[in-house]
Formats: structure tokens, sequence, C-alpha cells
């Protein structure tokens, strides 16, 4: 998810709340854990329910894997957002609570029918490190109206709460993914309960933007996942690789020096770990945000992910798994760009070294110098500004996209894995942010009136009923060519991917030239 969007977003939460307080409630509903109603919106006659419980206060179980929440008997009213996970960024959402009671979700569907429809099961952004799905971005009514879809958001544990890993301290906490182990539960109860909504448990669709897309590619590789879901769907969001056992206690130590619980003090491994149990929530999420070397993503601890998801293969597990993958044309200019009014106005001297300063892990051994020259003869027509965004996404963004892509083709020939690309630029502040990252959120909800950058743009209006269309076929069926049958499988050299641009097109190996101009530069996954 955008961190720029958090204050818009915000804004929204409060008529929202006005507006369920007059709706009608919903009949109510027994899942396995209790019964539930919910309201339901007057206009498309979709039931929605808030806040469903789908684990236990994770304060009991911090930095553990969840457990189930205790069953109730008295009906429980669903009809607002929950808590959400314990973060920095996440503080400036009014009328949200933060909290580790966070394992809540919240579902969307039509009215009961006798009709199995397929789940769409999105996971947030925000990185490993924040997020939330409360608010009106991943509001799931249109897709349950005009898709006829069952749609599930979910809250789960995220940074340190959710992957520090403690395994030096005692064996009982040698996992470092208890936020993916959240996302497992979230789908567990999907399965047991989702027929109940109407839903179909054998066409469970994951999807997610940002990180919450490599929390979706995190799963295919996790053993405990397995059979839960049956389609995959990511945007600007891979996990090649997981974090090192090595960098996970390295980034636990350094928690540990930010609470004073490694000073050179005297104090065993179990007064650590206690001391670490019992700090408040608030003086926890402090230490563990931020800091040199911190990056929150998941641990290969070869129990709960074994290996790493996308590399040098895939896991087994999923090679099967129909999978679309998906970026934006210009990922970072929000990525990078938000916040930083000069890389906007770059003068030609100045690209080559802001390209080594933001992206030289990526780059490899290629120099800023090489870089512009190379972009300058193959897109005579771009600005200074138009090659810098250009050459980071290529080579931060798109990478992945082309790793994870191209080994799933490797692994199987046939791999079902389909490529898109959305080029289509918003006219917000005169195009400034292009394609940018999360741009396409709105597009998969047809909610484009959900953010400023897209608000009333009949484009991105038109773009989000033909996207979400293409989204809930994929579901339903495995495959988006029941809508698109010239968008074929990602197959080498040919690289198929579909264009979202004004309108829908299909190209080979689009922008093959700058995958071409950084091939030669290791891949190298953010926090590992």
């Amino acid at each position: 998810m955008l961190l720029s969007t958090f204050a818009f977003l915000a804004l929204l939460m409060t008529s929202v709340l006005a507006q369920q307080a007059r709706h009608k409630t919903t009949p109510v509903l027994n899942t396995t854990n209790g019964p539930i109603t919910g309201y339901i919106d007057p206009t498309t006659n979709v039931h929605i329910y808030k806040n469903i419980p789908y684990g236990a206060d994770t304060l009991i179980t911090r930095f553990l894997p969840p457990k189930p929440p205790t069953p109730w008997n008295e009906t429980k009213t669903c009809t607002s957002y929950g808590p959400i996970a314990p973060q920095t960024y996440g503080s400036n959402i009014p009328n949200t609570a933060q909290s580790e009671d966070c394992l809540n979700l919240n579902v969307w569907t039509g009215e009961q029918s006798g009709e199995k429809r397929p789940v769409l099961v999105y996971f947030h952004g925000g990185g490993y490190e924040s997020g939330t799905v409360n608010s009106d971005t991943y509001d799931g009514t249109n897709l349950a109206a005009r898709r006829n879809a069952v749609v599930v958001t979910v809250n789960h544990r995220i940074n340190g709460f959710g992957y520090l890993y403690l395994g030096a301290l005692s064996a009982k906490y040698n996992i470092g993914n208890a936020g993916q182990a959240d996302l497992i539960l979230a789908l567990e109860w999907v399965r047991d309960n989702i027929e109940k909504f109407g839903g179909d448990k054998e066409k469970v669709l994951i999807f997610g933007q940002s990180g919450g897309g490599a929390k979706c590619a995190t799963l295919m590789a996790q053993p405990a996942a397995k059979g839960l879901f049956s389609r995959v769907w990511t945007m600007s969001g891979q996990q090649i690789t997981g974090r090192t056992m090595e960098h996970a206690v390295g980034t636990a130590e350094e928690v540990l020096r930010k609470v004073k619980l490694d000073d050179g003090r005297e104090g065993s491994k179990e007064e650590k770990l206690e001391k670490l149990l019992n700090m408040s929530t608030d003086e926890l999420e402090k230490a563990m945000s931020g800091g040199s070397g911190q990056k929150w993503t998941p641990v290969v601890d070869g129990i709960s992910l074994p290996i790493d998801p996308f590399w040098p293969v895939p896991n087994e597990q999923s090679r099967d798994i129909p999978m679309v993958i998906g970026n934006t044309y210009d990922e970072t200019r929000t990525l990078i760009g938000s916040g930083k009014p000069n890389l906007f106005d770059l003068t030609w001297e100045e690209v080559p070294r802001e390209l080594e300063k933001n992206v030289k892990a990526f780059i490899g051994n290629i120099t800023g110098e090489e870089i512009v020259k190379g972009y300058r003869g193959q897109y005579p027509d771009y600005t200074s500004t138009d090659v810098f965004f250009a050459a980071t996404t290529a080579a931060r963004s798109w990478k992945s996209m082309v790793v994870e892509s191209d080994v799933r083709v490797r692994q199987q020939s046939n791999s079902p894995t389909w490529v898109y690309y959305m080029k289509y630029r918003p006219p917000y502040e005169g195009g400034k942010y292009g394609a940018a990252h999360g741009f396409d959120i709105p597009l998969v909800f047809a909610n484009s009136d959900a953010i400023p950058q897209t608000r009333g743009d009949g484009v991105a209006d038109e773009l989000g009923e033909a996207v979400s269309k293409i989204l809930v076929e994929f579901a339903s069926n495995g495959s988006p060519e029941g809508i698109r049958p010239d968008w074929k499988k990602y197959a080498i050299p040919e690289r198929t991917s579909l264009i979202i641009d004004r309108e829908l097109d299909i190209h080979a190996d689009d922008r093959g030239w700058e995958r071409r101009f950084f091939e030669s530069v290791p891949y190298i996954q953010p926090g590992t």
C-alpha cells in the first residue's frame, strides 16, 4: 500500500462509520467460532461483515503462531473495522485502534442464492512493516455486486510482531514468520466458513499488492499453506528469496540492543525473552521500527519456510498453481520519489549520481554514466527525470518480476503464469507520477474513486471494469483467457504480457531492451 495515501484514506473513515449505523442488519450467520451479523449496503444489497475474529489476541502468543479465537455464543455485531496491527505509519488513521488483538477479517458477498461464487482473499501492502485493509481502497462492494464474487480482506501481524526471529533465545521461538502464520490461519478460516457466505472453497484466489503480493509468493512455498488457495494474483510484489537465519538473528540482536537487553549485563536467554514478552506494545513497537539493517521479511527458518520461494527454482508445491504477476511502468515515481521533489527536477549531470545513490544494490558494476548513456541512446525523447525513474524502476522493481516469471517457466515449460504491466498514467498532478506503485489497486477492486490519483477519471473507471472482470475470471477458471484469449501464458522467448493502458493490449517482451540491459546484474531481494 502507498504510504502517501494514508492521510487521504483517513478522511474517509468517519463518514463510512456514520453510514453503517443507518444500514439494515444481515441475518445471523453461524461461523465455526460463533454467530455474527453484518449490515446490508442499501444500494447494491451486498452483505458486509467487518472485524470478524479469525485468531485470538496475539498478545498471548507474541512472536509465536496464532491460536484460533475463543468461541462465542452471543451474536457478534460485525459492522465496523477492527483494530490494526501495531505500527508507526498507521498512527494517523482516525477511528482505527492499534492492538496486538488484530487478527480480524472482512467479508463482502451478495445475497444467498445457492450459487457458489469465486473467493478473492486480499493481503495489504506496506512491505512487511506497515499497512491495513481498513480503507475504501480495498472495499469489496463493487467486486461482490458487479462480479458476483466473495471478497475477504485480512489484517495480520507485521513488522517485528510478525517477523522477529528469536530462535537464538529459545527453541520454542524457532520461527520468524508469525505474520505468515496469521495469513495461513485466515485461509483456514476461509476454508471452514466461506461456503456459509456463498463462496466456493475450491476457488480461492489470494491476491495482494507490494508487500501483500510478496506475502502471497511466500505462502506458495509454505507447506502449511498447501491446498488453502488455488490461484495467485500479485501486483508489484515478488518474494524471490527470504531472509537468512544469520540476517534474522542479527536483526533480533539489534532489537535486544535497542531495549537494552544486550548491553553486556548478565542475564540468561530465558530472562531476556521474558522481558521481551512482558514489554508494553508501544515500547516494543518503537524498538522494532526502523533501525540500521532492520528489514522485516520472511525468514527461511527450515520449518515454516523451508526454502526460498523462487530461487533457484520455485517450490514444487506451487508449480501447478495458476499465477498472475504484474507491475506498473513507473513504480519508483512513488517508491523513491515520494517526498523528494528534487528527483523530479534532476539535471543530466545529477542523474548518474542519484542512480548510484538510490539503486546501487540493484545495478551491480554498471555505472550511473553507463545507464544514462544507454537510456538516452534507446529512448532519445526521454527527459532526465524520465531516465531516472525508468532506470530505477527497471533495476529495482521489474527485475524481481522477470526472475519470478522466468523461473516458473523454466521449472515447467507449460507453467500457468501470466504477466501484465500497468502503463496507464492518470492525469493526477499533470501525470507527474505516471503509472506509479499502487495505481493498479483501484482497478482490480473497481474502486477508481477511492484514491485521489484516479478519482473522477473516466478512463480509470473503464479500466477498472475491464481489469476486475479479468480478475474474477481468473479466480473462477484459473486462466484469464476466457475473457482475453490473446493474453497467452508467459513463455520464453516470447514473454507475452497484457498492457493496461488507455485500452488493453498485448505485447511481446515489452521493454525488452531494459530487461537485457540489467540482465547481467545478480538479483538481490530487498531485506535479505
